[in-house]
């Protein structure tokens, strides 16, 4: 539909929609960086949906049955911005608008969630909103099974454009919901052909029609400017068991001098133009300015709700108090009163029975606990399940057929995995966990990193987490892996010496509410090394002495995960030649940094040398080696410098050099 006609034919839907075009060109402009062309050529369907379909109050941004609005592309985000402002989100003020990616505003360059109610998730990375949609979806699923459709019964919404679908992890995202057949999810696809570059011609030839329609989605294509073909669309899209996306043919920046043009797509900041084309809108006002009339419009919308929140209300009221109470601890991201008894049950049994297995079974173990007593849970595997040994016998595989079901089987998908339970974390009330080999935390890493960014809390349980794996070799051997995912600001890695540490650590990892965590797993047996039973959880306290120095204290082994037993051995082997050593286990860098200095200095007092132990790279270990009151000349590692190779663990760690001998070795070079 052209301008003119759009104009004339639904004059009270131009002019709503007229007002966020207007916003996002004033904003921009101002801002002198941006996004403007993407806005402005959404801005109908983005009417459409808030004004006649999305379910939602702007009075109570927090509802827990209302729909979900994803902005996927998120480089628009004036789009979202201007429509939490119109419809009267009342933290999205026009003096907010108006400090459009500036220093101190919630309305940063792409969405960030957390800065403004109504933003549901971070957005920018292209393809991670489309994604994080998919985990909403299954979220919304689990818990209408468990809690009944008068309480959970809500639809999640995305825009994504162009970018988005080109991404990789759109495939995995899509592929997902496909078999899920998540019929409550729809995406509205800015088909308007344009990217950075230019034509989407000069790199992408795919059907994306085809494409989804061979994923298990119902599609449809409409005219993405005609409000009666967007609104017709959307009410197909709700009668399908499938879900939807709707390709919407756009103009980017229409009415605009950059109309369908790779210019279209940035800042449009040429005053002179963008007058014009406020002009061809009929906005003749000054810059930020929304005439009362259409604001009260776009305010009634954001009140649309208010009759439905209360009726969910009344519903919610109508549940047991205990149900009542625990869906509100769930959605708060609580915990069970019962976790920490039943993780001390399970530790006093493990310290008795000092079982020698790996900590991916160590896992299983502490799951069998959990899983029972914290329904919130759903677990998952990317096509390794009897690998991270991730699910549990009471769980039931999530399906079409079995909306219970607390398990996902992912597929060889590790990026969409870890997108999916960001979505499954943002939209609350379960508690997500995935599993793969360490190593391709490669290729989950941009969602995992998001995970850090939005202060959220899935637990990423990483297993065969060094050369220790063996015969798969160096491309499977993670060695600069724990370097990495230490270096990620706000996020907790855990690499656990024994079946008691790994069940600590999963208490530990369910107990977050804003940062995820990652559980470093090995695929070899381990022995038991905390036989005494503590209640305490020492794994919380980052690290602690395991075993103190007999005699005089000249050194300190200081050892994560598997390497921990390793530095027992080499303690044994000094102090029989009368070399008092101390050996701490040190299972999370960030969890000990965040303890009291002097705690600090009591695990890791000045004066004896100090020498770490990790089947991994040296990278971030002088913060312990040299750092703390450690001193170069008496600092030393034992561990990796490169990668790995074909051949089974112990002959690895043996060639490697990562054994007791030449830690004991280590030492007495340090102590000569």
């Amino acid at each position: 539909m052209e301008l003119t006609d759009l104009k004339q034919r639904h004059p009270d839907h131009w002019m709503k929609a007229a007002a966020i075009r207007a916003l996002a060109i004033d904003a921009v402009a101002a801002a002198r960086s941006g996004h403007t062309g993407m806005p402005i050529g959404m801005a109908d369907v983005a009417t459409v949906l808030f004004g006649r379909h999305l379910r939602f109050d702007a009075s109570a941004p927090d509802w827990p049955d209302r729909d979900r609005f994803i902005l996927s592309a998120g480089h628009g985000s004036m789009l979202l911005y201007s429509l939490l402002h119109l419809t009267g989100y009342t933290d999205m003020t026009l003096e907010q608008i108006r400090s459009f990616r500036q220093w101190n505003s919630i309305t940063a360059g792409h969405p960030e969630y957390g800065h403004a109610r109504g933003i549901e998730t971070t957005t920018g990375p292209l393809g991670q909103g489309l994604a994080n949609s998919v985990g909403f979806a299954l979220a919304e699923e689990v818990l209408r099974a468990r809690y009944g459709s008068a309480v959970v019964n809500h639809r999640t919404y995305v825009i994504a454009g162009d970018g988005c679908l080109m991404e990789g992890v759109s495939q995995e995202a899509i592929a997902l919901a496909g078999k899920q057949g998540l019929g409550r999810l729809t995406v509205f696809w800015d088909n308007n052909d344009i990217t950075i570059d230019g034509r989407v011609g000069l790199t992408d030839i795919t059907d994306q029609i085809s494409r989804f329609e061979a994923s298990g989605w119902h599609v449809q294509e409409i005219d993405g400017h005609d409000p009666e073909a967007i609104d017709g669309a959307i009410s197909v899209a709700g009668t399908s068991d499938r879900p939807s996306m709707i390709a919407c043919r756009t103009h980017i920046a229409l009415g605009h001098a950059a109309q369908d043009s790779a210019m279209g797509h940035g800042a449009l900041v040429d005053a002179k133009e963008n007058a014009e084309a406020k002009e061809a809108y009929g906005w003749n006002r000054e810059a930020f300015t929304i005439p009362s009339p259409i604001k009260a419009r776009w305010e009634e919308i954001g009140r649309r709700g208010i009759t439905e929140r209360q009726a969910w209300e009344k519903r919610f009221a109508a549940l047991s108090g205990r149900r009542r109470a625990r869906f509100l601890m769930e959605q708060a991201g609580g915990v069970s009163g019962k976790l920490s008894p039943a993780i001390r049950r399970l530790k006093a049994r493990l310290a008795e029975t000092a079982p020698k297995l790996a900590t991916r079974s160590a896992s299983e173990l502490a799951l069998a606990v959990i899983n029972p007593i914290m329904e919130e849970t759903v677990g998952g595997s990317a096509d390794l399940t009897g690998s991270n040994n991730t699910k549990t016998s009471d769980l039931e595989v999530h399906s079409p057929g079995s909306r219970k079901g607390r398990y996902i089987h992912y597929g060889i998908r590790e990026h969409g995995m870890a997108a999916v339970m960001n979505g499954m974390a943002l939209h609350g009330g379960v508690k997500p966990y995935g599993g793969t080999f360490m190593v391709f935390s490669d290729y989950a890493r941009a969602a995992m990193r998001l995970s850090a960014l939005m202060g959220i809390a899935p637990v990423y349980v990483m297993t065969h987490d060094s050369i220790g794996l063996g015969e798969d070799g160096p491309t499977h051997q993670p060695v600069e892996h724990l370097s990495m995912l230490r270096a990620t600001p706000n996020m907790v890695v855990i690499r656990p010496a024994d079946a008691v540490e790994t069940a600590e650590a999963w208490e530990i990892a369910l107990s977050q509410s804003n940062r995820p965590t990652v559980l470093s797993l090995t695929r070899q047996s381990l022995p038991t090394v905390r036989t005494r039973h503590r209640t305490t959880n020492m794994t919380a306290r980052g690290a602690y002495v395991l075993a103190e120095a007999e005699g005089r204290r000249r050194a300190i082994l200081i050892a994560t995960g598997s390497e921990v037993s390793i530095a027992l051995a080499a303690r044994e082997i000094l102090q029989t030649e009368g070399i008092g050593v101390r050996v701490v286990s040190m299972p999370s860098w960030e969890l000990f940094e965040e303890q009291d200095a002097g705690y600090r200095r009591r695990v890791l007092p000045g004066g004896p040398a100090r020498v770490a132990i990790e089947a991994g790279v040296r990278h971030g270990w002088d913060r312990w080696l040299l750092g703390e009151r450690g001193r170069e000349a008496r600092s030393g590692f034992i561990g990796m410098s490169g990668f790995g190779a074909s051949a089974p663990g112990d002959v690895l760690y043996d060639r490697f050099g990562i054994t007791a001998d030449a830690t004991a070795r280590k030492i007495r070079e340090l102590l000569d």
